[in-house]
């Protein structure tokens, strides 16, 4: 599981092998990527595959993604479309939803969504979330989610394992400072070879994080990390226990120290020997610490990261076998440019990826980004109608924030206060599961800002 980073609206993903050879057909959409692999995936029906459930007697599996999330997408490049998945087909009803369509709002107000890609679990006996996993996966991963959640589903669960699913379950009913505290009581009572520790710490850090517990999820990433096997969860910890480091409010006296310990936990899992992740794993890795030397004010080093990130990334894209898996990398290399002050150097890749995949409103979205920070401001313009042309749901939001920075930039206050009314006028139309309040109120604001009088000298 990859963290928050895990497309807290931008990030990283935790993939399956090296090898990229399960990737979907040439020019597969993303929102046709899992009709590419072995498991019957039903889209956005979620009526439909709850009653499949109820019928089947068996768990029913919920993919929410969003075209916007690289993990997301590489999850469904790499690793939904592995024929290892095969196998389990039958153990559960498949359910994707785009979190980005407004007809799949009823099962976010029921389940919400923080961190994309979210799995949950559900027992539709009941409909309660037996499982919720944030973050992307491998398949042995998913296998072993597959294995807890059925564990779950039929119950006699003991010992570690049965608080590891009270802790699974109480996150996924949206209570993570419980799920924290049954999670931490699998990881105090389970034998040191418990097989189930790295996933159990995975869960544990997420749940603290969404408790909004940053020094507790960093002092037990610290505490922990050094009892798990140099693994993927190992990864994912790091990433997740770095994440909640960075969360600390600055005074607080445990900050540098935290940062620190996980920074350099962060450094030992680049380094060799190779741990076998995706490149967009490897990516988030980058990603974070970038963040954490920009956080410490080290410009010079946040540079040289950069550079070995976008370096990566640009060898990553190179190898990849259609214009869909390459496009997992587009945000993050968006990103590496921004870091370096370079962003004219992810812009080809970029016009590219629109050439490619001309209905994706996310390259013309990404590029509007770039062409303002290159101070081209035309281009940006256009480049934003064509996203706007394109999106659909709360993302446009995202694009009309990016339109109003444009107008800013062309000192067009009529344009920018124009582009604010619309995007409060749209988000009034949205169901309230996707679209928060704190946006409301940051659109608002801006808007009265400008709509001020000018303060009397």
């Amino acid at each position: 599981m990859r963290l928050l980073l895990a497309c807290l609206l931008l990030s990283g993903s935790i993939a399956c092998t090296a090898t990229h050879a399960n990737a979907p057909a040439p020019d597969a959409p993303a929102s046709d990527a899992h009709a590419q692999g072995p498991l019957p995936f039903i889209a956005d029906d979620y009526a439909r595959a709850l009653a499949e459930a109820k019928a089947k007697g068996v768990p029913l599996f919920v993919d929410t993604w969003a075209p916007w999330c690289h993990t997301c997408r590489s999850m469904r490049a790499y690793v939904f479309t592995d024929k290892a998945l095969a196998k389990h087909a039958d153990r559960f009803v498949w359910l994707e939803l785009n979190t980005d369509l407004t007809g799949n709002a009823a099962f976010q107000e029921k389940y919400p969504v923080e961190f994309w890609p979210t799995f949950f679990i559900i027992d539709p006996r009941e409909e309660k979330a037996l499982l919720r996993f944030a973050g992307s996966a491998t398949v042995p991963q998913l296998e072993r989610l597959f294995e807890d959640g059925e564990l779950a589903y039929k119950g006699g669960a003991t010992g570690a394992d049965a608080l590891l699913a009270r802790g699974d379950a109480l996150y996924g009913e949206g209570k993570p400072a419980e799920a924290a505290e049954a999670l931490s009581l699998a990881l105090a009572e389970a034998p040191a070879d418990w097989s189930r520790r790295g996933r159990a710490l995975e869960s544990l850090l997420m749940a603290q994080y969404g408790a909004k517990q940053y020094v507790p999820c960093a002092q037990k990433a610290v505490a922990e990390l050094p009892k798990v096997p140099r693994s993927l969860n190992l990864v994912n910890g790091v990433l997740n226990g770095l994440t909640c480091a960075l969360a600390i409010p600055e005074n607080t006296h445990e900050t540098a120290s935290l940062r620190y310990a996980l920074e350099a936990k962060a450094l030992e899992v680049l380094a060799p020997p190779a741990i076998a992740m995706e490149a967009d794993d490897r990516s988030g890795i980058y990603e974070v610490l970038v963040q954490a030397r920009t956080k410490e004010g080290d410009t010079a080093v946040a540079k040289r990261v950069a550079r070995e990130w976008i370096t990566f990334l640009e060898g990553e894209a190179a190898k990849a076998p259609n214009p869909e898996a390459r496009t997992v990398f587009d945000s993050h290399r968006m990103l590496a440019a921004m870091a370096l002050n370079q962003p004219e150097r992810a812009i080809p890749a970029l016009e590219q990826s629109e050439r490619d995949l001309p209905q994706d409103y996310n390259p013309p979205a990404r590029l509007a980004m770039l062409y303002l920070q290159t101070k081209q401001l035309d281009k940006a313009l256009a480049a934003n109608d064509r996203a706007l042309a394109r999106v659909q749901g709360a993302r446009r939001l995202s694009v009309l924030g990016v339109r109003a920075d444009i107008y800013v930039a062309r000192k067009d206050e009529a344009g920018m206060v124009k582009t604010l009314e619309d995007a409060i006028s749209f988000s009034k139309t949205l169901p309230a599961s996707q679209v928060s309040a704190s946006r409301m109120e940051a659109l608002e604001k801006r808007l009265a800002a400008l709509k001020a009088p000018a303060a009397a000298p």
